[in-house]
């Protein structure tokens, strides 16, 4: 038996509900996991608002940390007690135990806890994919990351930062202010109601950084748009704030000649060959202490309070739920 958490109904945090449920044997080529710490993340929150549709009785998560108990036919390369990680699709990682696709699953080094690793390796694959594969962050760019106090943002903040870029990132507080500075922002822009667009034309000379990461959405985005130099990049990475309105593909030139990227971390991870380098890249990362985890635990049976601290942005650095 394996105790869960469950979608009622697509909607607020209180669809979630704690239950019990029977796990099947691993099927071949599947492993099972018996897991000790479970990430969460905002994709988690919009599966359970329906923007990312489940099915009914569905189980969110998408990234865990723990053991493995038992493997299914024709696994090789896993046995009952190694820790792991793994993160990306089937959904499901909200639970105590589960069985997941054998390949997804990632040795620990023993220098990585459970937690460390289950409270970063979305995000750092996020921040993999975004900083060398969307935009290849280097020497001389010049970045703009908002929420840079957030779980992702801190991330994105410290590798940008050990790439040789320059860091602008935003916040909603002097607090996280503070948060984002120690994560190695060059410059920070504090207040959800900022004039970011010219306090970043003022930080760049009027020429605008070279890649920006908008997860916020709502209106934020056409705003973030104004922010980045001919032929930069905008990379939409969510809506923390609410739907995008529709954008007008003449905002993004002739005058400026903007490139607009709405990159899938889901569907990066699909592809075997880049979930290894990804993976393999943030923990190598952990290890030499470019990344770093601030994670806050929940028990998995407080799951709808971790999501409504998130959406809130009472929160900063990553949430992880204890089974």
């Amino acid at each position: 038996m394996a105790n869960v958490i469950r979608l009622k109904a697509p909607g607020g945090a209180d669809q979630l509900e704690s239950v019990t449920i029977e796990l099947p044997p691993p099927q071949p080529d599947e492993a099972r996991i018996r897991q000790t710490a479970v990430g969460v993340n905002f994709v988690d929150i919009y599966q359970r608002m329906g923007l990312y549709p489940m099915s009914p009785a569905a189980i969110p998560g998408i990234e865990a940390a723990g053991l493995v108990t038992d493997v299914g036919a024709n696994v090789t390369l896993l046995r009952a007690g190694d820790r792991i990680a793994y993160a990306g699709a089937p959904v499901g990682a909200y639970a105590s135990e589960r069985n997941i696709p054998a390949w997804r699953a990632v040795p620990l080094p023993e220098s990585i806890t459970d937690e460390v690793a289950a409270s970063v390796f979305v995000k750092g694959i996020t921040a993999h994919m975004l900083l060398r594969r969307v935009y290849p962050v280097g020497p001389g760019t010049t970045v703009l990351i908002h929420s840079a106090a957030g779980g992702l943002g801190q991330l994105m903040t410290r590798w940008a930062r050990h790439l040789g870029a320059t860091v602008i990132g935003t916040v909603g507080s002097d607090g996280k202010a503070a948060i984002a500075r120690e994560a190695g922002a060059h410059h920070v822009i504090v207040g959800r109601d900022a004039d970011f667009a010219r306090a970043v034309a003022d930080l760049t000379e009027d020429r605008g950084v070279d890649v920006a990461y908008d997860g916020v959405g709502g209106m934020t985005l056409a705003k973030t748009l104004l922010c980045v130099r001919p032929f930069g990049v905008i990379a939409s990475i969510g809506q923390s704030a609410g739907a995008i309105p529709p954008l007008d593909v003449r905002d993004l030139g002739p005058r400026r000649s903007l490139m607009l990227a709405r990159p899938s971390v889901m569907a990066f991870m699909n592809v075997v060959q880049d979930y290894r380098i990804a993976a393999d890249a943030v923990l190598s990362a952990l290890q030499d202490g470019i990344l770093r985890s601030a994670g806050r635990p929940y028990r998995l049976s407080d799951a709808a309070q971790a999501h409504a601290d998130l959406e809130a942005g009472r929160s900063s650095g990553s949430l992880y739920l204890v089974p």
